[in-house]
């Protein structure tokens, strides 16, 4: 079978029926060896039964979410292209020849573009339409380095089964269509996008799309996904205007009155910045780990069983630096009217012993994951096995 058609349902009885239809109208008229799968989410209102006297084939889903009720239709799918949309009849079943056709040129992910083929008045709020889906889109190009799509929520798409299926997509919500579109850049997958229309859905309720609770966990999937973004380069700016705020104080560049004040901040800023590009590392394994990213990253020397050792020495090492350093600049280049240690040195040597910590303390942890990744793929055989 080519192609399966897959719409998630839930309490659809009003629009269903069109959308059905026009699924199953296209499939005739296109020549195309297809079905229509309806994977329902606990619909009340006879939709399951109206779908299946329509032609359709009913997969009932027991978990709840957008998302799980793809993932079981999908699941379910017989065919070797998968188009999602839903059946609120606001997209196009009958104009589903261009999704096909750049299917069958061998793009592993078709995606709809609803500003490109047209949205009709009514059919997208307009904080959606000019605000939330045009810069959310923005950021997700800029982040995942997408420059194909420019319409990431387009619910209508088609893609090769086997292709997103190892995705292995763990969204159960809204976002498992975002998470497709993630994970398909991040694992190189063949990405296109074509136009397609929006028209304002037949339903008598509300939608169940929340448009600030959706926007913030859009953002949050964006930066769950993305260490780089999330603590890398955040952590890296940190780290860097620390550093040079306390060279500045130090170097007395800063008024005197506000030289203590330098002093803490910078200090807080630069430990922090450190922190956070360890937390860039531990979390980029932890996705490759949890298949929210794909296998291998720049970081892979870390990955080594020896990493644990390397960091504690280089820690200890660095210990051992700065109190030396404290030990001679204490007898040799104290105030001698004071005997105070040059201030903006003792903070150089306070973040010096923090670092030291904080990598001895790394290096465990990448002892620990790399532990973890061992009896992953090397699983101990029972007793008796």
């Amino acid at each position: 079978m080519e192609l399966s058609i897959v719409m998630p349902c839930l309490n659809e009885a009003t629009t269903l029926p069109a959308c059905v239809e026009k699924a199953l109208a296209f499939l005739q008229s296109s020549g195309i060896d297809g079905e229509v799968i309806v994977a329902d989410n606990g619909s009340t209102d006879g939709s399951p039964r109206i779908a299946g006297e329509l032609g359709a084939r009913v997969v009932n889903v027991p978990a709840r979410g957008y998302g799980a009720a793809l993932s079981a239709g999908i699941h379910e799918a017989k065919g070797t292209f998968v188009i999602m949309g839903d059946c609120d009849d606001s997209y196009n079943f009958l104009a589903l020849q261009p999704f096909v056709d750049k299917l069958r040129e061998g793009f592993d992910l078709v995606m709809g573009n609803r500003f490109q083929g047209g949205i009709s008045k009514g059919a997208m709020p307009f904080m959606h339409r000019y605000v939330g889906n045009p810069m959310l889109s923005a950021l997700g190009r800029r982040i995942y380095g997408n420059v194909v799509c420019h319409d990431f929520y387009c619910g209508l798409r088609g893609f090769r089964k086997l292709a997103v299926t190892r995705l292995s997509i763990q969204s159960t919500g809204m976002e498992f269509a975002l998470e497709m579109l993630i994970k398909a850049e991040l694992y190189e997958l063949k990405i296109t996008e074509v136009p397609t229309t929006l028209s304002p859905d037949g339903r008598n309720r509300k939608p169940h799309l929340k448009t600030y609770r959706d926007g913030w966990r859009s953002l949050r999937l964006y930066l769950l996904m993305s260490p780089r973004w999330t603590f890398g380069i955040p952590g890296i700016i940190l780290a860097t205007a620390g550093f040079v705020a306390l060279a500045a104080a130090t170097l007395n560049m800063i008024p005197a009155a506000w030289t203590g004040l330098a002093h803490i901040f910078s200090t807080v800023a630069t430990v922090l910045g450190y922190q956070a590009i360890l937390l860039a590392i531990f979390a980029k394994f932890i996705a490759i780990e949890s298949s929210l990213h794909p296998p291998g990253t720049k970081f892979y020397l870390l990955q080594n069983r020896g990493t644990l050792e390397r960091f504690v020495i280089i820690g200890f090492l660095l210990a051992l630096l700065c109190v030396i350093t404290g030990i001679v600049v204490q007898v040799r280049f104290r105030s001698p009217e004071t005997g105070i240690f040059p201030t903006g040195l003792l903070a150089f040597l306070e973040i010096g012993l923090i670092f030291a910590g904080q990598t001895v303390l790394a290096g465990f942890y990448f002892g620990l994951l790399h532990l973890l990744r061992e009896r992953r793929m090397f699983p101990r055989k029972r007793g008796g096995d």
